[in-house]
């Protein structure tokens, strides 16, 4: 895996109100320019809000993973990192909320310092009034849905000299409704592509995952996630749509693929459109299922056609992530594809007292070329955000995928050995 090398050479301003935050890192306890000095007696919540979060404070020189949060309005964020430090080099990553990919393997040389932008989305379950998002048991302590904004700083040696914090209003959101292929898992081993795929765009575009394990088309609407996303909704955005995985289980009358989930695609469109917005289908995962000639099996029985009948009738873009997949995963092979789902044998993860061989839910390597499938698919349907692509992505091939035993990920400080809802 290639470095990422677009660094800039300034940073926006703040423009000090209540939702703009600078904040500076550094031990001695002196900050310039206005910002805030952190030092390790800053822990959240603290007097004002912010501070270290989760795990204690990093020691000086420290290369252990740390986080920081911040209380904040939901809205989107304009979020400028400067990394590096005076005293040691270091090996940068920057991940937001659940697991949000953001910078990978920012290297910087001792007293170098590299700044970067990018937007991301925050959110908590207030939808207007006493009305909230009725999210899971599992969801109540997710950093999606709560009041702050959490950073991880992860890497070999993270080193954060700066974080600068500006709420803007003007850039292109994509909303993504979804399922467990779909969600930001918090945890290790657990991965999907809606938390990996924003790191490779710039700061003119954002990505807000709505996506949840387990969820139907219905029971998304039904739980309040869509009519969340369409409160922050505004005329030019994108919704992006997955599902049929936990669709077709619901058997009985009235339901089915042409009927019942048909409804169901029918009243995304109707709403997005209501505000302005744009619907895109995405069409669902394969499983890993492979036959006898190490061809995928279809799984799916006919959802994902249905999915493209609806997007027939209502002039909606399909974006074809069934076909990559499959082709992606027959081209890995039938014992080589376990390295991108959460193949793993006993003793792996803390706490793992069982072998681990889960067929439909990805790893971080099975997320982060599966983004790439959905990149390679926004581009194939000529879709404007492309434009917003950083300058280090190279074109994606689902038949000459990147080679697993080279993809470096640094393990979040958290593991779940439960399996995410849905299969």
């Amino acid at each position: 895996m290639i470095p990422v090398n677009y660094a800039s050479e300034t940073a926006p301003a703040t423009n000090g109100t209540a939702q703009d935050y600078c904040f500076q890192f550094n031990p001695s306890g002196k900050a310039s320019d206005g910002c805030i000095s952190i030092t390790s007696e800053s822990v959240y919540p603290g007097a004002d809000g912010f501070g270290y979060d989760l795990l204690p404070a990093p020691e000086s020189k420290s290369n252990q993973p740390f986080f920081f949060s911040v209380n904040v309005p939901d809205g989107n964020y304009r979020v400028t990192v400067t990394l590096g430090s005076k005293k040691q080099a270091g090996v940068t990553t920057v991940r937001g909320e659940s697991r949000r990919l953001f910078l990978e393997n920012i290297a910087t040389r001792k007293g170098e310092f590299k700044t970067y932008s990018f937007t991301i989305n925050k959110r908590n379950t207030l939808i207007s009034g006493k009305e909230k998002v009725q999210i899971k048991k599992r969801e109540q302590g997710k950093l999606n849905w709560d009041d702050k904004l959490t950073f991880e700083f992860n890497g070999s040696a993270p080193c954060l000299a700066r974080l600068e914090i500006e709420r803007i209003e003007n850039v292109p959101t994509v909303f993504l409704a979804g399922n467990s292929t779909v969600v930001d898992q918090d945890n290790e081993p657990w991965a999907s592509w809606g938390q990996m795929i924003p790191r490779f765009f710039d700061e003119r575009i954002c990505f807000a995952n709505y996506a949840e394990s387990g969820e139907r088309a219905d029971t998304f609407i039904k739980a309040g996630r869509l009519k969340k996303a369409l409160s922050q909704m505004k005329p030019g955005d994108y919704m992006f749509i997955e599902f049929g995985h936990n669709d077709q289980k619901l058997k009985g009358a009235g339901k089915g693929a042409y009927y019942f989930f048909a409804t169901q695609l029918k009243t995304f469109v109707d709403e997005v459109r209501s505000k302005g917005g744009i619907p895109i289908f995405v069409t669902p995962t394969q499983r890993r299922s492979f036959d006898e000639n190490g061809k995928i099996k279809e799984t799916h029985e006919d959802y994902p056609d249905a999915m493209r009948w609806v997007a027939g009738r209502e002039n909606v873009p399909v974006l074809e992530l069934h076909d990559m997949t499959r082709t992606f995963y027959e081209t890995l092979g039938v014992e080589n594809s376990k390295k991108a789902f959460v193949h793993y044998p006993a003793g792996t993860y803390p706490g793992q007292d069982r072998e681990l061989a889960d067929n439909t839910h990805f790893n971080p390597y099975g997320a982060y070329e599966i983004a790439k499938c959905v990149i390679e698919g926004m581009k194939q349907l000529d879709l404007p955000l492309t434009q917003y692509l950083r300058p280090d992505y190279q074109s994606f091939d689902p038949t000459r995928p990147d080679n697993p035993d080279e993809f470096k990920w640094d393990n979040s400080p958290f593991t779940e050995i439960e399996k995410p809802d849905g299969n």
